[in-house]
C-alpha cells in the first residue's frame, strides 16, 4: 500500500489526492448576491446535509490554491447572508461547469452559462429555473478554516423553503429517487451520475440487532465464495434461521441431485447459488439454500 504524509506534500497535490479519494461529492450550485445586488452563480462540491432539525447544509468555498484569493460566493455571503442552493442534474451539468469559470465579479454567471433567473420567495438571491430542486437558505455562520491557499470556509446555511419539480415526485408528493438524474463530483474532470440505471438498495439493519459475523456458522463465515457483502446480508438477520421444511426450489433439488456424490462440489454450487440470491436481495431464500448443507 502506498502511504503518504499530507504535510509533506504541496497543497495542490493534497487537493488532488483528496478530491479523487473522497468522492463522489454532491454539488452545491450556489446563487448569491453582494451588497449592491450583483448576482453570482457558482458550484461547490465540498457540500453536504448535516442536520434535519433544524434543516442545515454546509458548503465550503475554499481559498484558491494557486493565489490564495477568495471566491465571489464567500465574499457575497459575508456581505448578504443568504444563498439559494440549486441541485444539479445531468441535463444541466455542462452549463453548471461553464459557470465555474473565473469570470470578473461584476459578471452574472446566469447569463454566461445560459440559465434563467427565477425569483425566490423569501430570500433575495435568484433561483436557477432549470434546477428541479432549489433550497432557499439563510446563512447562519461562516467558519474560516485557515488563511493559506486551499483553506476552506464553512458556510452553515439553514434551509427555509424547498422547491421541488412535480416531475420527480411520486403519488404521495415525496421525492422518487429513481426519477432524479443527479450528478456528483469526483477528482480531476470526472463526474458520475445517480439515476435509475445505477441505483441499488441496501437494506438497513433491523430494529432488532443483527446476529453479526461471529454468529454465522463457520462453514458460511469461511466460505471461499461468499464475499464480505454477502456475509453482511446474512448476518443482518435478528436470529439464526431454521430449516423451513416447506421451502422448495427446483435449482436446489437439481444441485443436490447432481452434486451429492461430491460434497465439496455441492458446497461450492450451493454457495454460488446463495450468492446469486443475495444479489437479488432474497436473503431468506439464500439462508435456506445454505441450510441445505446442515
Amino acid at each position: 500500500m502506498h502511504t503518504i504524509t499530507l504535510s509533506e506534500l504541496k497543497p495542490a497535490q493534497v487537493q488532488n489526492y483528496l478530491q479523487h479519494a473522497i468522492a463522489p461529492r454532491p454539488i452545491c450550485f450556489a446563487s448569491t448576491i453582494d451588497k449592491q445586488g450583483n448576482v453570482n452563480l457558482s458550484p461547490y462540491s465540498f457540500f453536504n446535509l448535516v442536520s434535519s432539525n433544524p434543516p442545515i447544509v454546509v458548503f465550503s468555498p475554499a481559498r484558491r490554491v494557486r493565489d490564495n484569493s477568495t471566491k465571489h460566493t464567500l465574499q457575497n455571503v459575508l456581505e448578504h447572508p443568504e444563498v439559494v442552493i440549486n441541485i444539479v442534474d445531468y441535463d444541466m451539468v455542462q452549463q453548471m461547469s461553464l459557470s465555474s469559470c473565473d469570470f470578473p465579479k461584476e459578471v452574472n454567471e446566469f447569463v454566461k452559462a445560459g440559465f434563467s433567473e427565477q425569483q425566490a420567495t423569501v430570500v433575495k438571491p435568484p433561483m436557477v429555473k432549470e434546477s428541479k430542486i432549489k433550497l432557499e437558505c439563510k446563512v447562519n455562520q461562516v467558519i474560516p478554516l485557515g488563511t493559506e491557499g486551499g483553506a476552506g470556509n464553512i458556510v452553515v446555511a439553514e434551509i427555509l423553503v424547498m422547491h421541488i419539480d412535480e416531475s420527480v415526485l411520486d403519488a404521495n408528493n415525496m421525492i422518487d429517487q429513481r426519477k432524479l438524474d443527479l450528478v456528483a463530483r469526483l477528482g480531476g474532470n470526472w463526474y458520475t451520475r445517480a439515476n435509475a440505471s445505477t441505483l441499488f438498495e441496501v437494506e438497513k439493519p433491523n430494529l432488532n440487532l443483527g446476529i453479526g459475523f461471529d454468529r454465522l456458522p463457520e462453514s458460511i463465515r469461511k466460505s471461499p465464495f461468499l464475499t464480505g457483502n454477502n456475509l453482511a446480508q446474512l448476518a443482518n438477520v435478528s436470529e439464526l434461521p431454521l430449516v423451513d421444511p416447506t421451502f422448495d426450489d427446483p435449482k436446489l433439488r437439481h444441485i443436490i441431485q447432481y452434486y451429492s456424490i461430491n460434497p465439496t462440489d455441492m458446497e461450492r454450487e450451493l454457495h454460488l447459488y446463495a450468492q446469486e440470491l443475495l444479489h437479488q436481495q432474497k436473503v431468506d431464500a439464500a439462508w435456506q439454500i445454505l441450510l441445505a448443507l446442515a
